[in-house]
């Protein structure tokens, strides 16, 4: 019932709580309140979790336009080697389900949402001011969240059937991505680039188009998955294996997206 295409929220994560055996309700006194996974926790925690990564990734701008860039170089760095242990973590855990209870670990989510910071927040100013694409980190982030609020909307309203086949579908449609992606950093390696798909031209633009439209229906599922979470009474803990899944599909969104503007500005 609740498989999501979000490697973050699998289908076995409502059956693994602090008490397996009992609903929530009966895992001994403790209140609804507080056991309760609810809509405000997950919006809450994911404040502090946007929050966070919004302050990152200022602070590379910042110091980068204080004059400081070798403090700035430093803090990339250190967000690329995490991201590089994210990268892999997340990766494995398509395959196992043994680094699952991670993603509902607060330390570990709100240490990914600043390590990306880190990470995005040097690619945007090198691109920025590098690279010559004045004005594509804002645009990246508004239409990230347009896809986010149109998301929601469609969601809500019911225009969108997140049911078992939509969400095979969608978990067969975004592994297929992450292979290319990993075929493609393996190719790099050897100094080959996988042709069309990364280039400005017709086909390159379309592949972006079409894994930003997988990202959207991700959020679809992710909307579903956490109604679900609530209205069954998961566990409260399991809000922060929400908000993780939440944050790396906005974050692959928003790459995505900056991909596109960066080959639309490639063919002017």
């Amino acid at each position: 019932m609740y498989r999501s295409s979000n490697i973050a929220l699998s289908e076995s994560t409502f059956q693994k709580s602090s008490y397996p055996d009992k609903p929530w309700w009966e895992a001994g006194n403790t209140s609804v309140q507080n056991r309760g996974m609810t809509i405000e926790g997950v919006a809450e925690k994911g404040a502090l979790t946007f929050l966070l990564f919004i302050t990152s990734g200022m602070t590379i701008w910042g110091l980068g336009l204080t004059g400081q860039p070798e403090v700035a170089i430093t803090l990339f760095f250190v967000g690329f080697i995490l991201n590089a242990v994210f990268s892999i973590i997340l990766f494995l855990s398509w395959f196992t389900s043994s680094f699952q209870g991670l993603f509902a670990n607060p330390v570990f989510v709100l240490a990914y949402s600043t390590s990306q910071g880190l990470l995005i927040g040097g690619m945007t100013y090198a691109l920025e001011h590098f690279g010559g694409y004045q004005g594509i980190t804002i645009q990246a982030f508004l239409i990230t969240g347009m896809i986010f609020g149109a998301m929601l909307g469609v969601y809500r309203s019911g225009l969108i059937n997140v049911n078992h086949n939509f969400r095979i579908a969608l978990y067969s449609a975004v592994f297929g991505i992450m292979m290319v992606y990993l075929l493609s950093f393996i190719l790099l390696l050897f100094g080959v680039s996988i042709p069309l798909i990364h280039g400005s031209g017709p086909i390159g633009i379309t592949f972006s188009l079409l894994v930003i439209a997988l990202g959207a229906g991700m959020l679809a599922s992710d909307f579903d998955f956490i109604e679900r979470g609530v209205e069954s009474g998961a566990p409260k803990e399991l809000e922060w294996r929400a908000v993780f899944g939440l944050t790396v599909t906005l974050i692959w969104i928003y790459l995505e997206v900056l991909r596109l503007l960066i080959k639309l500005q490639n063919r002017r």
